[in-house]
């Protein structure tokens, strides 16, 4: 999501990406330089870039493999590891946040998985998914149910120095192991409840499933409490239905590899043309795909994708 004359190049990212690994605290943030911030990512103009990595298969360093080879920026401005699940303790009848082994080998190696992305300038975000077992974002029986759950996603966003959650309302099967179906206050109470743990934290919505369409409850709107959104349905254009800057949103939505090309050039240049500020992908591998991902990046930073793995 360096070859020849871009040795000195990778010597020079790999040691940074050494530097940050050492500097972890106990807390898995890592640490940063004497002006407390971390390092920042080379400029570029445009849309901010998405990739979701399926960590089943894939390697989260691959975010990090491609440039611009028009001023050297990042191509991806957020790597998305995915997924978390989001399962159903029978015992406690109460939602729990699960990390499949691949995911938690993800975490568990933060320091090569995650650190060298951040370096580079970055943001990792947890993607968290239901799990068939019939415990959902949007069924949470109370907001103290809502609360607890938030508090386990803000933990390990803590615990792993990770830079948000991202919500993805699918597969929960709602009314699996006799727990609700969903109901208008679960999202609100839980989105509310993660914005107050994670104040200065990343909240995204693929905007699919039961909460997408329950962001406001007893006079509450979560809206606002999202940094991003975007559509969940690859090869299409379709603006997610909430109040938020067009400089938040991700009508255009491409599998890499798999959307073809044109559409992928077109659906770049139909974010560019209205306005739009985030262009979201999905499937990046380990491949070098940079002459797909050009086809991108030309309507949206007016550049080729060069690759650097």
């Amino acid at each position: 999501m360096f070859k020849s004359g871009r040795v000195r190049a990778r010597t020079v990212a790999l040691a940074l990406a050494a530097v940050a690994a050492l500097a972890v605290g106990t807390t898995g943030t890592p640490a940063v330089a004497a002006t407390g911030k971390a390092p920042a990512a080379v400029a570029k103009s445009g849309p901010i870039s998405v990739a979701y990595v399926e960590v089943n298969s894939n390697s989260m360093l691959s975010v990090g493999n491609y440039q611009l080879a028009n001023g050297g920026g990042n191509v991806f401005d957020i790597a998305v590891i995915f997924a978390a699940n989001i399962n159903y303790d029978t015992s406690t009848q109460s939602a729990y946040l699960y990390f499949n082994p691949q995911v938690q080998s993800v975490l568990d190696n933060v320091a090569t998985q995650v650190r060298p992305l951040q370096a580079k300038g970055i943001k990792v975000m947890l993607s968290v998914l239901g799990n068939h077992q019939g415990a959902g974002f949007a069924n949470f029986p109370s907001q103290s149910a809502a609360s607890a759950f938030a508090r386990q996603l803000s933990d390990a966003v803590s615990q792993y120095g990770l830079d948000g959650i991202d919500f993805d309302d699918e597969y929960a099967e709602y009314g699996n192991n006799g727990t609700g179906q969903p109901n208008d206050s679960s999202f609100v109470y839980l989105v509310s409840a993660l914005r107050g743990d994670m104040p200065g934290k990343l909240i995204s919505l693929y905007n699919i499933g039961p909460s997408a369409s329950s962001l406001s409850y007893g006079g509450v709107d979560v809206s606002s409490d999202f940094n991003y959104a975007w559509n969940p349905y690859y090869g299409s254009w379709s603006v997610p239905s909430i109040s938020l800057p067009n400089a938040d949103l991700s009508p255009a939505a491409i599998e890499i590899g798999a959307t073809d090309t044109g559409t992928a050039a077109s659906l770049a240049q139909q974010t560019v043309d209205g306005g739009y500020g985030v262009f979201l992908t999905y499937n990046l591998d380990g491949s070098d795909q940079h002459d797909y991902i050009s086809s991108f990046t030309n309507p949206l930073y007016g550049s080729d994708a060069v690759y650097t793995g």
